[in-house]
């Protein structure tokens, strides 16, 4: 890694600008891309998932770092710049060219590896959701140290009664525990982003017994999309959810964003079980 040219000169070389319809940005400081690749702990001979590497200046800090990297770029301009990162590898970089949000990840990486990624802003959310999502829980996924905006990483760790606070938090923290583990300025990165940036550190916990996280999405897509609404209003079309709210003794006059991560998940366990009575 230490014979490799400085990042701005392979990106200048390959002539990589930075593209607004990926929603690129890159970073090049290798003392902050080191303090990112430590934050989920010792990567010695740890695989680590990582979307969009771009010119691969987490990459290297990654591999620094001691890990194995498979890396997914859709980006076809930064294929040869990262080439020449896993030319230098010894073997520890593997390069998946695609959409990832088409990858399947427990396939590609197996379970127990780590997700390290500077995430492009315009799939970021989406991959974070899929990654909270699901029935398997513990995931495939050891730990997510993930590069957001500023604003969506408050979201993420938020609580109730804030203004950050919303089904991004619910499903964030219902079965996990998120951190902002630092904060980057928008001057760090290359374009500079309008907003500053925060990488988050998510690691999974024991799932709450009797529930689905489907149900868990379709509650909290259902409450938070009419977040100023009372929750008799913005329940009412999701079977099972003002009889579980009876059943609980949830005021439905309550708005989403008073309701605490327990609340929603007895109310998610609630209607599963009056399915299940229904069905039975």
């Amino acid at each position: 890694m230490n014979d490799l040219p400085p990042l701005r000169e392979v990106i200048a070389r390959h002539g990589l600008n930075a593209s607004k319809a990926l929603g690129q940005n890159f970073l090049l400081d290798e003392q902050l891309l080191d303090r990112i690749a430590r934050v989920p702990g010792n990567l010695a001979g740890q695989i680590v998932y990582e979307v969009g590497p771009g010119p691969g200046g987490l990459t290297r800090a990654l591999l620094r770092a001691g890990a194995k990297v498979v890396a997914v770029e859709r980006d076809r301009r930064c294929l040869p710049a990262l080439a020449e990162v896993a030319a230098a590898s010894d073997g520890r970089l593997e390069l998946i060219e695609g959409d990832a949000l088409a990858v399947d990840e427990e396939k590609s990486v197996g379970r127990g590896g780590h997700v390290a990624a500077n995430l492009p802003y315009n799939v970021g959310t989406a991959l974070l959701v899929r990654w909270l999502g699901g029935e398997s829980w513990p995931p495939w996924w050891a730990s997510l140290t993930l590069m957001f905006q500023l604003e969506v990483a408050e979201r993420i760790v938020a609580r109730p009664d804030t203004s950050a606070y919303g089904r991004l938090a619910v499903l964030a923290q219902w079965r996990s525990t998120p951190r902002i583990a630092m904060k980057v300025h928008r001057s760090a990165f290359v374009p500079p982003p309008k907003v500053m940036s925060a990488v988050v550190h998510i690691v999974p916990t024991d799932a709450p017994p009797g529930v689905k996280a489907k149900t868990l999405e379709s509650l909290t897509g259902a409450a938070f999309g009419q977040r100023r609404k009372m929750l008799r209003q913005s329940l009412k079309t999701l079977p099972g959810a003002l009889a579980a709210l009876e059943t609980l003794a949830i005021d439905p006059t309550r708005r989403a964003e008073t309701l605490q991560i327990a609340e929603f998940v007895a109310i998610a366990r609630a209607i599963d079980g009056n399915q299940r009575d229904v069905s039975s």
